[in-house]
């Protein structure tokens, strides 16, 4: 199922966002400032391309000020309200909740991206302990 599902997903638009996110983070990546960024943005370009099948695991710790950064400077809100938007649109229809759910996913990392790992669902409890 989350073969079938990540399919489903490049298809309908998570390659073009993935590529977006890929653009973003080598344009940040350029600057030494910049960098920092430009890898949370690689975490969303790995996360865009197969969300199914994944968990993102929070640890928090010193990664708030970087957080708080994020928002500030890089529109963080807006992403995550974009997320939010597309995951209350494809939740209108039976067929496109679990993609909703994937936008949720994706809203919540892309309003907190530093601090958050990305983890494949078998080692995910493990993980967390």
């Amino acid at each position: 199922m989350k073969l079938l599902g990540n399919i489903v997903w490049l298809i309908f638009g998570g390659l073009f966002i993935a590529a977006s996110w890929l653009l973003i983070s080598f344009l940040l990546c350029i600057t030494v400032i910049g960098i920092p960024f430009g890898i949370q943005a690689f975490k969303m370009a790995k996360l865009t391309l197969t969300p199914f099948g994944k968990h993102v695991i929070y640890r928090g710790g010193t990664s708030t000020i970087w957080n708080i950064l994020w928002i500030v400077f890089f529109i963080g809100p807006m992403l995550a309200l974009g997320y939010i938007v597309s995951g209350f649109i494809c939740c209108c229809t039976i067929v496109g909740i679990p993609f909703g759910i994937q936008s949720f996913k994706m809203a919540k990392l892309a309003l907190w991206p530093f601090g958050s790992e990305i983890v494949e669902d078998s080692y995910a409890p493990y993980v967390r302990k």
